[in-house]
């Protein structure tokens, strides 16, 4: 397993939830007198969640049990508009937020979800992104970083994918073999895996990719080849997993995500401004990009390279 998606996703125990809850409700006033002030200002920030799989038990650090799940997203209801990735990423780019949102994101894509999470989102009618790995999508293989943790579980199919575009759900790419980016500096390697899996995927759930997840999604991970490979392939924009909140007037291309645990009080002091987000830098190298990003021929979806890049072959079988 990657030691930065380990180090990222390590389940917090008991002790440390519960240091967490005094540091939360002690800095209680400070962060409502600065959320009132930046509501003023229309600067409230734009939280960006993700998770990965949602089970009946958590039984690996990158999973939320359903029950908690359903209790972090009424408490997100309640205190938060929910909106698409789309909104999130206009309020970020127009510079204005005077209400606090958040949007919810998932990476992988874990045939489990499609048990309760994703079906209880789209009842609720509460929008999500969904980032899908293709290269499991297609084979039906399980995540490389499930089988060193010693537990197996199913990607999602092709076919539930499908229906979850066909739901209305923004379908995104989390590159074709869950890759770590930062370390592959081969042009048609990071084609492959950045416009292959775009064009691929599009073609196979017959929509529009407009947005890329980085696999680890750390700052390591992320290279200025890869961020521009990312931008000529067409994408809106692309997601990081390091943390942080997405202020507006922040770069509306590089979207900051924090992932979410099996607790609730992680999601309430993150989402509610904890300093060390607000503070949080961006990590990610920064390149000039221009004002709209290309977009692909419509309809007709490239591979590159087409002779090398095994989502090409997948997508024949």
């Amino acid at each position: 397993m990657n030691c930065l998606y380990r180090s990222h996703h390590l389940a917090r125990p008991l002790w440390k939830r519960l240091v967490l809850t005094v540091y939360y409700h002690a800095t209680r006033p400070v962060r409502w007198r600065r959320h009132l002030r930046a509501a003023a200002a229309g600067r409230v920030p734009v939280v960006i969640l993700f998770y990965h799989r949602v089970a009946e038990a958590a039984d690996n650090p990158w999973t939320v049990s359903q029950r908690m799940f359903a209790r972090q997203v009424t408490w997100l209801r309640k205190n938060f508009e929910l909106v698409d990735l789309a909104e999130s990423q206009r309020r970020i780019r127009h510079g204005v937020n005077h209400r606090p949102c958040a949007c919810i994101t998932f990476d992988d894509g874990y045939a489990d979800n499609c048990t309760y999470a994703l079906p209880w989102l789209l009842r609720e009618r509460i929008p999500f992104a969904y980032f899908v790995t293709l290269h499991n999508v297609l084979s039906g293989e399980p995540f490389a970083h499930d089988l060193l943790w010693g537990k197996p579980h199913a990607p999602n199919t092709l076919e539930q994918i499908c229906a979850l575009a066909d739901a209305g759900v923004e379908i995104g790419s989390h590159g074709f073999s869950h890759a770590d980016l930062g370390a592959i500096d081969n042009r048609q390697v990071l084609d492959c895996e950045l416009a292959g899996s775009r064009d691929t995927l599009q073609r196979l759930i017959r929509r529009t990719v407009r947005y890329f997840a980085f696999p680890f999604g750390q700052p390591s991970n992320i290279t200025p080849l890869a961020l521009r490979l990312a931008w000529e392939a067409g994408y809106e924009a692309v997601c990081s997993a390091y943390g942080g909140l997405n202020l507006p007037g922040d770069d509306g291309f590089h979207l900051l995500r924090i992932g979410v645990d099996d607790d609730l009080i992680g999601l309430v002091n993150a989402a509610t401004g904890d300093p060390r987000h607000l503070s949080k830098q961006r990590q990610m190298p920064r390149i000039v990009l221009a004002e709209t990003p290309p977009h692909p021929d419509d309809g007709q979806a490239k591979c590159y390279p087409p002779a090398t890049c095994p989502a090409a072959v997948e997508s024949q079988h």
